[in-house]
């Protein structure tokens, strides 16, 4: 297990990611992965990448691999609740976002998540 490389190429994955070069994001994290996958940054990583590109069946099971590697992973729990709600599994998602905010009750943390739900129009009118 490569731990020092999988990390750098978390780091490269990311910066596709930012600059929205999603399938390049993918092969990074995919690659990573391949050399760590026991860590579930990478896993939940890949999750938000996945949900980008809409495939998030996917999406669903990278998260659902980073919370079995951390069961207190609020951030996969939240990003969980997204990939569920797409899916249309309102109450499913209504579970896992209730989860991340046992984990992390910090209200900042709740806040900065809903502005990044109303900016993404995630929540459906």
């Amino acid at each position: 297990m490569n731990t020092e490389l999988a990390e750098e190429l978390n780091q490269q994955a990311c910066n596709f990611w930012e600059a929205q070069d999603y399938p390049a994001a993918l092969e990074c994290f995919n690659r990573a992965i391949s050399l760590c996958n026991c860590y579930p940054k990478l896993w939940n990583n890949r999750g938000n990448v996945l949900c980008d590109l809409g495939r998030y069946a996917e999406a669903l099971a990278s998260y659902d691999r980073a919370i079995g590697l951390k069961h207190d992973y609020h951030q996969a729990w939240f990003n969980r609740g997204v990939a569920l709600k797409e899916l249309g599994a309102y109450g499913n998602a209504l579970e896992s976002f209730h989860k991340a905010i046992a984990i992390n009750p910090d209200p900042i943390y709740i806040h900065r998540k809903e502005e990044i739900w109303l900016k993404k129009k995630l929540i459906p009118v």
